[in-house]
């Protein structure tokens, strides 16, 4: 049975969909109370900040008795991305990370992002002169911390999160025997907008937390499944078949 319900508590709304609880952390009352204090709180604090945030979240579920510390992930998209990428290289309390559209690196995404001015904002200079930042906040300084399993997902020809962030991610990962799968969506950009590549980022997503929270098979990522045509009766049913 299914059970969809949505409960919100100060920033922190969490709904119940087949199992999983469903964290989010909204910073929508912060900013709208005090914008420029709240977002004073991320200046120079990138990721260090919200790794905070969410992993006090984490607590909050667990201490409510709604999430099993053991079967705990994570994941997120741009800039939650950026985030999930803190958390996979910086904490061992999930089991699981999804990485999608992600910076790995602030240093690389400055270089090659289309929104420069976006990092001198958060992070105050360049990475030739304030070095130190870039590598406090980036989650690649964390690398050898790294132990979660990681899905990264991105789009081929991302301009805002340029792809080598997650290239870069998956290495790093590779390099210290974490396992880490990396999907690119060919054709897409910073966003996935078709409906058909939507439904396979969520498919992805839903297979791998099934495999690290639930015990399903490992799926292969190389072969998807995917819904035929449409049965020539007209009846519409689809099923799933493999490539």
């Amino acid at each position: 049975m299914r059970v969809a319900c949505k409960i919100v508590r100060d920033r922190l709304s969490y709904e119940v969909v087949g199992g999983f609880v469903i964290g989010h952390y909204w910073p929508g009352n912060a900013v709208a109370q005090s914008a420029e204090k709240f977002r004073s709180l991320n200046y120079r604090n990138l990721g260090v900040g919200d790794a905070w945030d969410v992993i006090s979240g984490v607590d909050y579920l667990i201490k409510s008795g709604l999430a099993d510390p053991a079967r705990v992930g994570a994941m997120g998209w741009s800039q939650g991305g950026y985030i999930s990428a803190f958390l996979t290289t910086s904490s061992d309390r999930f089991v699981a990370i999804s990485v999608g559209a992600g910076i790995s690196n602030w240093a690389t995404y400055y270089y090659n992002t289309d929104i420069t001015p976006f990092t001198i904002n958060y992070l105050g200079n360049d990475p030739a002169e304030d070095p130190a930042i870039y590598l406090k906040t980036s989650p690649m300084s964390y690398i050898k911390k790294a132990r979660t399993p990681t899905l990264i997902q991105h789009g081929e020809l991302d301009r805002r999160v340029p792809i080598a962030n997650a290239y870069e991610l998956r290495q790093g990962l590779e390099n210290r025997g974490v396992k880490v799968e990396m999907v690119v969506y060919k054709g897409f950009g910073h966003g996935i907008t078709k409906p058909k590549s939507m439904r396979a980022v969520m498919q992805h997503n839903l297979s791998w937390f099934n495999h690290y929270i639930w015990g399903d098979p490992m799926p292969d990522f190389t072969a998807p499944p995917v819904p035929s045509k449409k049965s020539k009766d007209g009846t519409g049913v689809v099923t799933e078949t493999s490539n």
